[in-house]
């Protein structure tokens, strides 16, 4: 792809935007036919790729429209709210992004700082360079092996070192450059990391962040001692809510209450599940499940809350007849501790009434339970809704 030369097909873009459909294979094929009269066929070609993904990018950046996106970059780029969440928590002055990629991170680190983005990709460079200038930022641009930079003189050193190689995605905890390089940086450095990374490849001293955006959660990133406020920590974006994992007072453990409370993903990865319980007041339904009970609602930024209309050990056989009875006709099934065919379980229910319920597949005490709840922030009524996928 010649980024320059795309760059520089302003009328062409144009033409495409003119159309204001979204660009599916029939309307690529429709639009790319009567572009090639006047454009260039590989030009056409490259434009419609770009503005495809520019689509695509509008649910990460605000921007995307402006930006200039590869497939792989897109798919890797963290979401701008990440970014800037992120961002904040870097001093000023002088800033290095080591595998910058098409610079989702760049569009929130650079304005303000003096910027340096590393990449072996030159047209990840150009277009990183590019899309932090549309956010605001300016960027100095060095093409190499990020562990042949002189890093001399940066305040601080953000690293998203590649997970995926020419052969496919690498091993959880495998990445160029590995961990223990990153770690061994002797700045003040942030590293982006998958959720799933073992909490026990990273040194003692520094911070393991998981970030939610509502109950999706992004990833994780390691912060160095320089720059930790924790030892591990659940943040839910866009409300900036953190809670941090900390010792304390053992949590009760005992049967389901009225209300229960389904922690975010981030919570549950930052080992925060006690400390939640603390917060609200909350008791456990068994030790090593995260659901939690209260006996009266609590709105939580880091649970979602449900109200309990039925708990029983668990009885498939009982379950069709149990949820007529409750007049249900969609379930979103919600499994933590137990083993079961989620697609097999939603064929064998028939469901036919007006209401919509989570059910929950789970244990208390060690012993297999269900639990039929309602979601009291749900106001959508009938089973138009269906959903059904373990957790």
């Amino acid at each position: 792809m010649d980024v320059e030369r795309l760059a520089g097909a302003s009328e062409l873009f144009a033409a495409i935007a003119a159309d204001g459909r979204p660009i599916t294979d029939e309307v690529a094929l429709a639009l790319g036919t009567a572009l090639r009269r006047t454009h260039p066929a590989d030009l056409v070609a490259d434009a419609l790729t770009q503005a495809r993904l520019r689509e695509r990018g509008a649910a990460k950046f605000s921007r995307a429209a402006e930006m200039f996106l590869t497939r792989a970059g897109l798919e890797q780029a963290s979401p701008e709210i990440v970014a800037r969440h992120r961002a904040a928590r870097f001093p000023g002055g002088r800033v290095a992004d080591l595998c910058c990629g098409i610079g989702g991170d760049l569009l929130a680190l650079a304005p303000g700082r003096e910027a340096l983005a590393v990449d072996l990709d030159p047209v990840h460079l150009w277009m990183a360079r590019h899309n932090a200038a549309v956010y605001g930022g300016v960027v100095s641009t060095c093409e190499s092996d990020v562990r042949d930079v002189d890093l001399g003189g940066f305040d601080a050193v953000f690293v998203d070192p590649a997970r995926r190689s020419a052969g496919g995605r690498m091993r959880l905890g495998d990445s160029e450059p590995p961990l223990e390089w990153c770690f061994a940086l002797d700045r003040p450095v942030a590293v982006k990391a998958a959720p799933g990374v073992d909490r026990a490849l990273v040194p003692a001293g520094w911070e393991h962040e998981f970030v939610a955006v509502d109950r999706d959660l992004k990833e994780a990133v390691l912060w160095s001692p320089a720059l930790a406020t924790a030892g591990a920590r659940a943040t839910v974006l866009p409300s900036g809510d953190t809670l941090v994992a900390a010792d304390g007072e053992p949590v009760e453990v005992r049967d389901p209450g009225p209300w229960l409370l389904d922690p975010n993903p981030a919570v549950t990865r930052a080992g925060a599940v006690a400390e939640l319980a603390r917060r609200v007041g909350a008791w456990q339904i068994d030790e090593r499940i995260a659901f939690l009970c209260t006996s009266s609602r609590v709105d939580t930024p880091f649970a979602r809350t449900l109200q309990v209309v039925d708990s029983a050990p668990w009885d498939q056989k009982r379950l069709p007849r149990r949820l007529a009875e409750l007049d249900v006709g969609a379930v979103d099934i919600r499994r933590r501790g137990l083993a079961g065919d989620v697609d097999a379980l939603h064929k064998r229910l028939k469901l036919r009434g007006s209401r919509r319920v989570t059910l929950v597949m789970t244990r208390v005490r060690d012993r297999p339970w269900g639990l039929v709840c309602t979601d009291p922030s749900d106001t959508t009524k009938g089973p138009d809704r269906l959903v059904g996928a373990p957790s």
